[in-house]
């Protein structure tokens, strides 16, 4: 850090002058403090979250974050609930920005302790799906991740509420709730989890009736799924709500109406190919409130995370209620398809090495097991 020294000399004979002389020195005061002040960042680590080697990420730091503009320190998560009290330490405390690395889980939980404070949100994505780091535009890898941190830019954005649930990607009701909680209770994690419980479930799933009032005006529907969407995907590139902002005020509702067999593969692509909005069984609205009724309690979910609610849901978007560091650097085109098939391939073999090294880390085990067997067998034998 650069020391600067100044030497001002004040004329007392001309107020004018010295009001000039005094002002300027104000200003180099203050620009002078604010240089000296760093950027204090906390990073929230889920050590079991997703597959990616949180320990490698957190070696990188250094080499992306000048220590001259930022201070930073680290604290690891223990269970479910941790990341809101080190979030709600690091508002108390000062710090600018409260670093997620793990998934949408551990985002949400973060990021629902920073709304409304001065404290911003940034994210290493570590998850399966990181539906609101895309959406920001954040890499996939941690370098890409920590060069957008140290470029710190923080942009103040909308956020939702869903019976009283904060989300900040998507929530809704129907069939992709049922998904959230069907891959909530699987005992793996993982695209390839979420992906074999949706093809499982998919074509079993029975649409309900709702009706939803916007703006005053009721209309009921059956639908296979209603998403209220605040970000434009669910994650993996799924883009649910291709036109969704965070920064416009207003959520972007995607209501599915019950489709064919024959149809379920267009549905997939144009998911993927953000041109979901043009099937004939999507239904698009605009609104920044929405009530849902629908024929029976049930799972409801937010940013994945499913919940039990009743027959009626209100539906809210709370504009400018958050502050985030998003990147603002141009994206390199990559077809959706493409890009979601590469994202693929990488958490395929991601969960590939994480079941070798599990196979290994079992065999290891078996072995000692059997080594102490045949010790014990030994002793007994040797005794007789």
């Amino acid at each position: 850090m650069k020391n600067y020294s100044l030497t001002f000399c004040f004329c007392p004979f001309s107020p004018k002058l010295f009001t000039i002389q005094f002002s300027v020195f104000s200003f180099i005061c203050t620009f002078a403090a604010k240089m000296s002040k760093r950027i204090k960042i906390l990073f929230i680590v889920n050590p079991i979250s997703g597959t990616s080697d949180k320990e490698h990420i957190l070696s990188l730091i250094p080499k992306y974050l000048d220590s001259q503009r930022f201070e930073w320190s680290i604290r690891k998560t223990e269970h479910k609930g941790h990341a809101a009290e080190f979030s709600g330490e690091a508002i108390r405390d000062g710090v600018d920005v409260v670093v997620a690395v793990g998934g949408d889980g551990t985002v949400n939980e973060v990021a629902r302790s920073l709304v409304h404070t001065d404290t911003a949100l940034g994210i290493i994505p570590c998850g399966s799906g990181n539906g609101l780091a895309r959406h920001l535009f954040i890499p996939m890898n941690p370098e890409g991740a920590l060069q957008v941190l140290s470029d710190c830019h923080i942009e103040q954005l909308d956020y939702g509420m869903i019976d009283q649930e904060p989300f900040f990607c998507t929530c809704g009701v129907g069939f992709d709730a049922f998904i959230s909680d069907r891959f909530a209770k699987a005992g793996r994690r993982g695209l390839l989890t979420y992906i074999e419980n949706t093809l499982k479930e998919g074509l079993k799933y029975k649409p309900d009736t709702y009706e939803i009032t916007i703006d005053g005006e009721r209309q009921v529907y059956k639908a296979f799924l209603i998403a209220c969407a605040n970000a434009s995907q669910y994650g993996n590139n799924v883009y649910i709500a291709p036109h969704a902002s965070m920064s416009d005020g207003l959520m972007d509702v995607t209501l599915m109406e019950p489709f064919t067999v024959l149809e379920a593969p267009q549905i997939a692509i144009q998911l993927f190919n953000k041109t979901i909005t043009s099937n004939s069984r999507i239904r698009s609205f605009r609104c920044q409130h929405l009530h849902i009724k629908r024929s029976a309690p049930g799972v409801i979910h937010f940013d994945g995370d499913p919940k039990q609610a009743g027959e009626e849901l209100d539906v809210k978007l709370v504009p400018k209620g958050i502050r985030m560091v998003v990147n603002t650097h141009e994206q390199p085109y990559t077809p959706p398809l493409l890009r979601t098939f590469t994202d693929f391939y990488r958490d395929v073999n991601e969960e590939i090495s994480t079941l070798r090294a599990d196979i290994r880390a079992d065999f290891k085990e078996g072995q000692r097991r059997i080594s102490t067997i045949n010790k014990e067998l030994l002793r007994k034998l040797k005794k007789k």
